[in-house]
Order: C-alpha cells, then structure tokens, then sequence
C-alpha cells in the first residue's frame, strides 16, 4: 500500500514502477543518515537513490534494517537504487553482491552503470578513481560497455536486481546500449534541470522507452562548482533562490 502523501510512480521497461521522486544520499554525512532516512520514510519517501561511490551504503542498510525491524516500512514498500562504479566493470556481480550486502537487502529495485566508463579495478567495494603513475584516469580498455551491460543483464537472470540502467549516458552511447541488450536499459539518470534541459537526449530517451531520472534537480550546485567552476555555481544559486515554491516548480519541471 502507497504511504499517505506518497509521490506516483512510473511503469519501467521492466514491468515494475518506480516512484517518481527518490531521495538521493550522495554526500549525506554518515553519523546523519539513520535520522535522515527515517525522517524521510515517515513523511512518504519510498525511493532511496544510493551508490556504491557514495561510501555510505553500510549507514543506510543499518536504517533500512531498523526500519523494517520496527514496522515503519516493509522491504515491499521501498524502491532502492544503486549503481555500479568505474571500477568494477570486470566484476559486475561481486560488486552487485557487496552493495546488497552492505544494504542488508535480498535483491535491488534498480541497479545502473553509474559512468559510463571501466577503470582499473581497485577491489571490489574500493571507489576510488585509479590514476595512472602520470596521473591521469587509469581506464581499463579491455572491458568494453557492451561486455558490462551483459553482467548486468545476468544479474537480473540471477534474481539479484529487477530492473537495470544506465547513468550518465549520452544520446550515443544509449544508442549503443539499445543495439547490444538483451534487456534494455530501463533508465537513464542523467543531470537535467531548467538550465541544463538535455531535450534531445530525454527525448531519445522517452521515444525508445527508457525512463529518464533527474539527478541533481535544482543544479548540483556543489558538484557543478568543483567541476565546472563560478558559472553554473550562480545558476544553481539563482534556482535555490526561488523559495521552496519555486524549488517546487523546478522539481516538477
């Protein structure tokens, strides 16, 4: 049963639904997340968006747990999410196999390639981006995404994960993915938000039934300003700076 004031959900490739506002826990600090995650349940939450680069799926599978012990919610109720990391293309199911581990959870609502992109392998659970002696990104050219979707997909045949996608892919490289699967990716998480629209990729996207997740819906203010530096730090200002209504809106949007 849906909790009161629960967000819709949306029909996946896969036959299942997703509801259609997540919270995410990338950058949630540690000794915070239990209080957090519960707060979130009680007030409707139901999707949790979480990644093995995060470092803190051990924090919420000790929320998770503590939710189901005390009848908050049941695992049934939830949609959780996480996603693979760069380096650990070569070892699609151990990495699945320690992410549910450390979120204490029999199987995954959705599993995504998080970039789309193999480096060298650091060990399993290990998210660290491997630099090369030069210092540049390490990338292991003998996985090929085609060869890590098709771990991907034997998940799913194993009963570990119900729906897989991808994230951070481009109009190009979702093409590709659509001519290799057996499953077809059914999602694509990607930055969009009213600065940043991406039209012909959500709408490439939308067309070959794949659904779109929005991270970062109101500009990614912190991470857009280490990457890319002042500019889309002053447009993610400008959107935090609409009030909670306007906030609202730009979620919606």
């Amino acid at each position: 049963m849906a909790a009161k004031g629960a967000a819709p959900a949306v029909a996946l490739s896969s036959g299942h639904r997703m509801p259609a506002v997540g919270l995410g826990v990338w950058r949630m600090e540690k000794p915070a997340i239990r209080t957090l995650i519960l707060s979130a349940l009680r007030i409707g939450y139901r999707h949790l968006d979480c990644a093995a680069d995060y470092q803190n799926e051990a924090e919420v599978g000790d929320a998770l747990a503590e939710a189901f012990q005390t009848g908050l919610v049941k695992r049934e109720d939830l949609f959780i999410t996480t996603k693979l990391w760069n380096s650990d293309h070569g070892h699609v199911i151990e990495a699945c196999k320690d992410s549910l581990k450390k979120l204490q959870l029999d199987y995954l609502d959705l599993y995504l390639v998080h970039f789309p992109v193999a480096t060298r392998h650091t060990g399993v659970g290990t998210t660290s981006s491997a630099l090369g002696d030069d210092g540049v990104l390490d990338i292991d050219t003998t996985i090929s995404l085609e060869t890590t979707w098709h771990a991907m997909e034997e998940l799913v045949s194993m009963g570990l994960v119900r729906s897989i996608g991808i994230s951070n892919y481009d109009i190009f490289l979702t093409r590709d993915c659509l001519a290799y699967a057996k499953i077809k990716p059914a999602v694509n998480q990607i930055e969009t938000h009213p600065y940043f629209q991406r039209d012909s990729l959500v709408k490439f996207c939308q067309k070959h039934g794949i659904c779109v997740t929005a991270h970062t819906p109101l500009g990614g203010s912190t991470a857009n300003t280490e990457w890319f530096g002042a500019w889309l730090r002053s447009t993610a200002r400008h959107l935090r700076s609409l009030s909670s209504a306007g906030a609202s809106r730009g979620t919606r949007w």
